[in-house]
């Protein structure tokens, strides 16, 4: 089940990040990196729906799968966008998490007239920008040297997706 994070949801969210960050090294994070403060979490969720930005979860058998993050540019200029963060357990990987967030994006960004979602992923994940590419998603830059994991250079794409036009007004 896919559906916009609540508060009661933060105790079990901040364990699928905890948890995500120890099983992949895909994500910002590194294993005991993330602050675990439940609050933290709690300010977060409420920040998002003050700033009308998006925040879903993806359940599965009573656990938190995998969460897709929209952040709306909050100045006048970039308004018209907004920052997508994405991460699914990897046991929850493959299951239709993914196309089925993108799907509930889409409706989302109609619905609040953005023209512009973002977001960056490492070159080496074939999974992640297959699923980027089949939602609309395009390369549009390299920022090379941009992260360091395990003591390693990794580049990432940036990619965007461009949606109907809005009047700016």
């Amino acid at each position: 089940m896919i559906r916009e994070i609540q508060k009661k949801d933060s105790v079990d969210f901040l364990n699928m990040l905890l948890h995500l960050d120890k099983e992949t090294k895909t994500m910002m994070f590194e294993p005991d990196e993330r602050p675990k403060d439940v609050k933290q979490i709690e300010d977060m969720i409420e920040q998002y729906s003050q700033t009308h930005s998006l925040l879903l979860i993806a359940s599965e058998d009573d656990k938190v799968a995998g969460f897709l993050s929209a952040e709306k540019g909050c100045y006048n200029r970039i308004r018209h966008t907004a920052y997508i963060v994405v991460g699914i357990l990897p046991e929850y990987q493959g299951k239709g998490i993914g196309t089925s967030f993108f799907n509930m994006l889409e409706e989302w960004a109609i619905k609040n007239k953005l023209t512009r979602l973002e977001l960056t992923v490492m070159t080496h994940n074939q999974g992640a920008i297959h699923l980027y590419e089949k939602n609309g998603f395009q390369i549009e830059g390299l920022r090379s040297k941009s992260m360091i994991v395990d003591g390693q250079y990794i580049d990432e794409y940036y990619m965007a997706r461009l949606l109907e036009r809005h009047s700016s007004k």
